[in-house]
């Protein structure tokens, strides 16, 4: 299982030299939250692709960088992320209308293509679009609701897709990474992992929390 840190609780006066840190410990992928203040509960505002920009230029293109769109305006304003250097589009299947035509036109400019799904949100809105599919992001917790807790409960819904990508590639069809995000530390991760969940998104689990970078990272390596 790969681990992909969200920067969301870095310090971004000194996420030029985060980027650094992160690239010394191996970490080959980088999960970009995108928060418009309208669309997440909370009306949080993170960044966009200015900031992504400058992260690419600072890790250079052998670096997988995601980014997890939480906008109202994905089928708008898509395009703009992958200008930066994305390497993947992560939509919500509750915030576009035409998700089907949303994933060929990120195809269109190379670039992978995947949904997200809110916990509440059952796993049969993103299934008939599986065989188009990059990547299948399953939320832990609520986006954009700060303080909360990893929902065990979500083990169904990721082996139904564990389950549902396996017979896909089983009988010739496309792979896909099937990724958790919400309260992953180093006390669930080998849990998840269990499921069948390819990445792992660990935010305050690797960055500020006690010990450093490195530290935190072995002690989730230890667990798994």
């Amino acid at each position: 299982m790969q681990i992909a840190p969200s920067i969301l609780t870095a310090d971004f006066c000194e996420i030029g030299e985060l980027m650094d840190e992160l690239i010394s410990n191996d970490i080959d992928w980088i999960h970009l939250d995108v928060m418009d203040g309208n669309w997440v509960i909370n009306k949080t505002i993170t960044f966009g692709p200015s900031l992504i920009r400058s992260i690419r230029e600072r890790v250079g293109s052998e670096i997988f960088i995601d980014c997890h769109l939480m906008i109202t305006n994905a089928e708008e304003t898509w395009e703009q992320y992958v200008d930066a250097g994305v390497n993947l589009v992560i939509f919500h299947i509750e915030a576009v209308s035409d998700p089907n035509s949303l994933i060929d036109e990120i195809h269109s400019r190379d670039c992978q293509a995947g949904i997200v799904l809110n916990p509440n949100t059952s796993a049969s809105e993103v299934l008939p679009f599986l065989s188009k599919l990059d990547l299948v992001l399953v939320m832990s917790v609520v986006p954009g609701k700060g303080g909360q807790s990893f929902m065990p409960d979500m083990e169904s819904k990721v082996r139904d897709f564990r389950k549902a990508i396996d017979t896909q590639i089983q009988s010739g069809g496309k792979p896909v990474k099937l990724m958790i995000d919400g309260g992953i530390k180093h006390h669930n991760a080998a849990l998840v992992k269990s499921w069948g969940i390819d990445v792992a998104v660990v935010g305050s689990g690797l960055i500020n929390q006690n010990g450093t970078i490195e530290e935190n990272l072995k002690e989730i390596t230890s667990a798994l």
